[in-house]
C-alpha cells in the first residue's frame, strides 16, 4: 500500500488539494494576524475616545461626584482612577513620543489637560511605582516596599479585598495600555486597560465554513480532473484489450487537445493493424487456394504411377506439402482470428484438455489448484496449451502440468522427462519450421510450427512462453498469462 496515488487523476487531485490546503493555511494565518492587530487597534481607539470623554466630564462635574463618575465609567477591562501622581513614569521620554500619546493629546486640546502620558505594552513598569489611592488591586499586587513587605494586606491574588473579576483578567492577560492625564486642578486621571480576551481562532462557525468550502472545492477538483482524465483511462483500457487480441472499436475524440490527438493516433494505429492483418489473410487465402489445386492434381496423377515405391514416395511428399500449407494457414490465421474473448475457469479448461489427452492413452497429470477466472479466447488458448503439452509428450514421454496464481498473472508450467534442449537453442525452437532433430527424438513428425503457433497465441493474450532445462533432467515450459487490469 502506498499513501501517494499512482494514477494520473489521483496524483493531480492530490497535488491540487495539497496546494489548496497550503494556500488556505497561509491565508488563515494572515487573516488571524490581521484580525488580532485590528482588534487591538480598535480597542485602543475606543480607550482613547472614552478617556477624552472622561476628561471633558470631569472638567464639568463637581469634585464630590468625581468618584461616582469614575466608578461608573470603569468596566471589565478598563479601569479609571484619580490620584495625586501619574501612573506612567514622567521621566521616560518613550511615554511622550509614542503615536498614541500624540493622538490623545491632539484630541484633548481645549479641554484644559496639562499633561498627557501614554505607556504601551510595558508590563514591567507597573511594578515600579508605589500603590496609589484608587489604583486597582490587580495593578500593583506584586509591589513590595524597600523593607521587603507588601504595602497591602491582600495576598498575591487579592482574595481578601475582592475584585475577583479583575484578578482573573490580571492573571490571564497582560496590561496593554496605561494612560495618565493631568487635569486643570493638578490631579491625575489614570487609566489602565487589559488586552481583550482573544476570540477562539477555531470557532465552530469558522470550522464549519472551512469544511464546507473544502468539501465543495474537493468535489469540483475531483469531478473536473476525472472528466479530463477519462479519455486517458479509456485509451489505457483499449490498449490493454488490443494487447490481449480483442477487437477494439474506435475511441471517441474527447478531452483536451493533446488527449484528443493521442486518441486519434491510437485509432489510426488500430485501423492500420486491422488493415494489415486483413490484407495478409486475403493474400494467404489466395495462396492456399492456388496451392491446393496443383497438389490435388498431382495426387491424382500419382495414382497412375506404375512403380509402387515411387508412387508411395510421391504421395508422402504431397501429403507433407498439404500439411505444411495447412499449418502455415493456421499460423498466420491466428493473428486475424475473430473469436470473442470471454471469461473462463482456467483450471477447468486445462483439466479438460489433460483429460482428453489421458483418455487417448497419454501420460499427463495436472496438479490441483484453486479457481482461476480468466478472460481469454478459450478455443485459441486451448489449442496453444495442447501444442505445448503434446510437444512435452512427444519428446519427454510424460507431461506434468501445474497452475499457480501470482497475483497479477497466472503461471502455467509443463514439465517433461525428455533429454532437454541445448541452452543456445532454447529460443530458436520458437522459429517457424525449425526442428532440432539432433537434440530431440528423431520420431518427431510435424512441421515445426507447434511452438511458434503457441507463442503467437500466448502473446496475443498479453502473455508469453519460455523454455528452460530442469536441474533433474527434462524440459520445463513456463507460460505467463496476465490478468485483465482494471484501468483507472
Amino acid at each position: 500500500m502506498r499513501p501517494w496515488p499512482r494514477s494520473l487523476a489521483g496524483q493531480t487531485i492530490a497535488l491540487l488539494l495539497l496546494a489548496l490546503v497550503a494556500v488556505q493555511a497561509i491565508s488563515l494565518y494572515l487573516f488571524l494576524d490581521e484580525r488580532r492587530h485590528a482588534v487591538r487597534a480598535a480597542d485602543r481607539a475606543q480607550v482613547l475616545s472614552r478617556t477624552v470623554s472622561m476628561v471633558r466630564l470631569l472638567g464639568e462635574t463637581p469634585p464630590e461626584l468625581s468618584r461616582r463618575l469614575i466608578e461608573t465609567a470603569s468596566g471589565p477591562r478598563l479601569r479609571y482612577w484619580l490620584a495625586g501622581a501619574s501612573a506612567v513614569d514622567p521621566e521616560d521620554t518613550a511615554h511622550r513620543n509614542n503615536p498614541l500619546r500624540a493622538r490623545l493629546a491632539d484630541r484633548l486640546r481645549g479641554t484644559g489637560a496639562r499633561e498627557v502620558l501614554v505607556e504601551v505594552d510595558n508590563p514591567s513598569f507597573r511594578y515600579a511605582v508605589k500603590r496609589q489611592e484608587g489604583m486597582p488591586r490587580w495593578w500593583h499586587h506584586e509591589h513590595r516596599d524597600d523593607d521587603g513587605h507588601d504595602d497591602d494586606e491582600e495576598n498575591e491574588f487579592g482574595e481578601r479585598h475582592g475584585e475577583p473579576e479583575w484578578r482573573d483578567h490580571r492573571r490571564r492577560f497582560p496590561l496593554s495600555l496605561t494612560i495618565a492625564v493631568q487635569l486643570q486642578d493638578g490631579r491625575w486621571l489614570n487609566a489602565a486597560t487589559l488586552l481583550p480576551p482573544p476570540a477562539p481562532a477555531w470557532a465552530w462557525h469558522t470550522l464549519t465554513w472551512l469544511g464546507l468550502m473544502a468539501v465543495a472545492v474537493t468535489l469540483i477538483v475531483v469531478l473536473s480532473v476525472r472528466r479530463i482524465t477519462r479519455p486517458m483511462r479509456a485509451l489505457a483500457g483499449a490498449a490493454e484489450r488490443l494487447g490481449r487480441g480483442e477487437d477494439v472499436p474506435p475511441l471517441p475524440d474527447e478531452g483536451p487537445d493533446d488527449v484528443r490527438q493521442t486518441t486519434q493516433a491510437f485509432n489510426e494505429m488500430v485501423e492500420r493493424l486491422h488493415r494489415f492483418v486483413r490484407d495478409r489473410t486475403r493474400m494467404l487465402a489466395a495462396i492456399s487456394h492456388d496451392l491446393r489445386t496443383p497438389i490435388t492434381s498431382l495426387r491424382l496423377r500419382a495414382e497412375f504411377v506404375e512403380d509402387p515405391e515411387v508412387r508411395e514416395k510421391i504421395l508422402e511428399t504431397l501429403a507433407e506439402m498439404q500439411e505444411m500449407v495447412e499449418a502455415v494457414l493456421a499460423f498466420v490465421r491466428e493473428d486475424a482470428a475473430r473469436e470473442d474473448s470471454r471469461p473462463v475457469e482456467l483450471q477447468a479448461l486445462i483439466a479438460s484438455l489433460c483429460d482428453d489427452l489421458a483418455d487417448g492413452g497419454q501420460d499427463v497429470a495436472l496438479a490441483e489448484s484453486g479457481k482461476a477466472p480468466y478472460q481469454c479466447r478459450p478455443v485459441a488458448l486451448k489449442r496453444a496449451l495442447n501444442n505445448v503439452i503434446a510437444n512435452a509428450l512427444a519428446y519427454g514421454a510424460r507431461a506434468r502440468v501445474a497452475l499457480a496464481d501470482l497475483g497479477q498473472s497466472y503461471e502455467i508450467t509443463v514439465d517433461d522427462d525428455g533429454p532437454g534442449i541445448p541452452e543456445a537453442d532454447l529460443e530458436r525452437v520458437f522459429e517457424p519450421f525449425l526442428r532440432l532433430e539432433v537434440s530431440r527424438s528423431r520420431e518427431t513428425g510435424g512441421t515445426g510450427l507447434g511452438l511458434a503457433i503457441a507463442r503467437s497465441i500466448f502473446r496475443g493474450h498479453g502473455g508469453d512462453i519460455a523454455l528452460s532445462n530442469r536441474a533433474g533432467g527434462g524440459l520445463r515450459a513456463t507460460i505467463l498469462l496476465p490478468k485483465s487490469r482494471q484501468v483507472g
